[in-house]
């Protein structure tokens, strides 16, 4: 989030004061991220030590604190775990938010600073740990199960019938609404064929594990000692690996390397698995049409957002570049038209 939400710091103070025991000098805003349900902060407290704290509105899951704290307890290093609070929680609650402190790491992203053929590596290895251990079923409580579900190919039809007859005046939704007017044809072609493979996977015998589901660039963090770290465990699901291993090669974000160099180093850490092809270009597909209709709902349905609405747009635009996100998925798709 970009956007400093309509937040007093004075209750930010008092709510770490509660809830941590914490003495708090200084509180910053951090605008990172594309997530619009998410705001970031940097706490400095009285005594010089700064914490990372996540304020997190709408659904919340359990599991997102609970299994990366299960995760670092194991000693898995590439995991930050959450802090608890004086009463042993992993969370407290601030206004309509879920608070979450965090030890803060000054680092970069996988994205503003690429990670090394180590990193790449380590990278594979920490999944390989996420998809193989036994967490208790008590920690992954309430997470959901992967469905298939066409509800983002339905909602991008739906707002490329809109666009073809409604007209905008907010300036961002004006070039959100070219911009998709002159990819309507390319978007129809992506949601077929994810509906296509929907159906075929379906028929298929699949094995479920816990898989973290957003393993982009920008979840990646490198500290300035040269350590990896995986964050942003809000999306967890049962579902098969390939929900994990489609990130891998598929051109969403830009990492320096080749698809075949990045497949090579995190499969150096993850280790030779079987992949089901067409359930892993399912994703892919899925993952564009869901960020098409993610921008889409925040774009078409206010004009709230200020900056937030300009980086959705931005970000929407590489996806249809040459070796972007659109062509590896068809690359990787032995059946596509």
């Amino acid at each position: 989030m970009l956007i400093k939400p309509d937040l007093k710091y004075e209750k930010i103070i008092t709510c770490l004061r509660d809830a941590y025991g914490l003495t708090i000098e200084k509180v910053v805003f951090l605008p990172l991220g594309a997530d619009f349900n998410t705001a970031v902060y940097r706490i400095t407290t009285n005594n010089g030590s700064d914490y990372f704290l996540k304020l997190r509105s709408g659904e919340f899951l359990e599991a997102s604190v609970s299994v990366p704290k299960y995760l670092a307890d194991l000693g898995i290093k590439q995991v930050i775990s959450p802090l608890a609070t004086k009463t042993e929680q992993l969370r407290t609650s601030l206004e309509s938010f879920k608070a979450i402190l965090y030890p803060y790491v000054e680092r970069h992203n996988g994205v503003d600073a690429k990670p090394s053929d180590d990193h790449w590596v380590q990278f594979g290895a920490a999944i390989k740990k996420l998809h193989s251990v036994d967490i208790p079923n008590a920690l992954t409580s309430g997470t959901p199960r992967e469905t298939f579900s066409s509800k983002w190919r339905e909602t991008v039809k739906s707002f490329l019938g809109r666009i073809e007859n409604e007209v905008f005046e907010e300036p961002v939704a004006v070039k959100m609404a070219a911009f998709l007017k002159s990819k309507r044809c390319e978007i129809l072609k992506l949601v077929e064929r994810a509906e296509e493979l929907a159906i075929t996977i379906q028929k298929q015998p699949l094995e479920y594990i816990l898989c973290h589901a957003d393993m982009h660039g920008w979840n990646l963090i490198v500290d300035k000692e040269g350590a990896l770290y995986i964050v942003d465990w809000d999306t967890l699901i049962f579902a098969p690996k390939e929900r994990d291993l489609m990130f891998v090669g598929a051109g969403i974000w830009d990492s320096g390397l080749t698809a075949a160099e990045e497949e090579s180093l995190f499969y150096q850490g993850y280790g030779q698995t079987k992949i089901n092809q067409d359930v892993l270009c399912y994703y892919r597909f899925e993952r564009i049409i869901q960020d098409i209709g993610d921008y889409c709902e925040y774009i078409f349905l206010s004009d709230e957002g200020g900056d937030d609405r300009m980086q959705c747009f931005e970000h929407l635009q590489p996806v249809f570049l040459p070796n972007g996100a659109i062509e590896r998925a068809y690359q990787a798709d032995k059946n596509s038209p």
